[in-house]
């Protein structure tokens, strides 16, 4: 069993539970036997592209956040490791501040969930915005580009994509590869994410988009690494840590599931 989990959001995001604070995250976690685990809410933006509401945290609680979690580093060493970090999303002409958020923190995770638009005006997002086949190859273009300048230390559900497909055709088989193999060539770990998994078990009407089968049967043709993400946006998800990847790896299949390279130590 997976003894880390670099997945984890705050409050800051406005979108997890609001009720839990920073260090009840940590308790959850040392009940559950984890042994290191990583703080990587959904990173502000120095120059505000993304315009949604609810989805990030302000550019103005980035100091807040870090302090924060580097006093529960100190407070609970002996008993678990904690590290600081974010999940970010790569835009072409945002490196620099990509790169600034990287040297704040321990690990920074690829959570891709837009590109620009045709016209680079504004962004198509997964999940609100149809993508054709061009915009799903530029989608996994960004995260290759990512990957190629070592941006990451890991890429989170990288078959999200599938929230805005009806089916696994040619395009996301195209995809898959792009990502796969650029994970391969830059030996950054790809993220089997429970999120759905835990929503799932928690409401049997909730559908399961991501893990994509078909994604992980081809990724389980490169010489890739692989972890686990909670994705934890509440309690229960680390509750449900156990009964989420037994769900998974059903979803995944055992056959896939034992070929790929799972990493006990990162």
């Amino acid at each position: 069993m997976q003894s880390f989990n670099y997945h984890t959001h705050t409050y800051r995001c406005g979108h997890a539970d609001n009720r839990m604070q920073d260090e009840d995250y940590v308790k959850e976690f040392i009940k559950k036997g984890f042994k290191k685990i990583a703080f990587t809410d959904h990173a502000p933006q120095k120059e505000q592209i993304d315009k949604r509401l609810y989805m990030r945290m302000e550019y103005s609680q980035l100091n807040e956040y870090i302090e924060s979690i580097n006093a529960l580093k100190d407070k609970y060493k002996g008993s678990i490791d904690i590290e600081t970090g974010f999940e970010i999303e790569f835009l072409p002409g945002q490196e620099k501040n990509l790169f600034e958020l990287k040297q704040l923190s321990d690990k920074l995770i690829l959570g891709q969930h837009f590109i620009y638009n045709e016209d680079n005006t504004g962004l198509k997002t997964i999940r609100i915005d149809i993508f054709n086949d061009e915009d799903l190859i530029k989608y996994a273009s960004y995260i290759k580009t990512a990957m190629e300048i070592k941006l990451p230390d890991i890429v989170a559900h990288p078959d999200l994509f599938m929230l805005s497909s009806t089916f696994f055709g040619k395009a996301e088989d195209e995809a898959t590869k792009i990502i796969c193999k650029a994970a391969e060539e830059s030996r950054i770990p790809l993220e089997i994410n429970l999120a759905e998994a835990a929503s799932h078990i928690s409401n049997p009407n909730n559908k399961i988009h991501y893990p994509c089968k078909e994604f992980w049967r081809i990724a389980s043709e490169y010489d890739i690494n692989v972890v686990y993400g909670i994705d934890a946006h509440n309690k229960g998800q680390i509750e449900l840590y156990e009964k989420s990847m037994e769900l998974v790896n059903k979803i995944i299949g055992s056959d896939v599931i034992e070929k790929l390279h799972f990493l006990d130590n990162f």
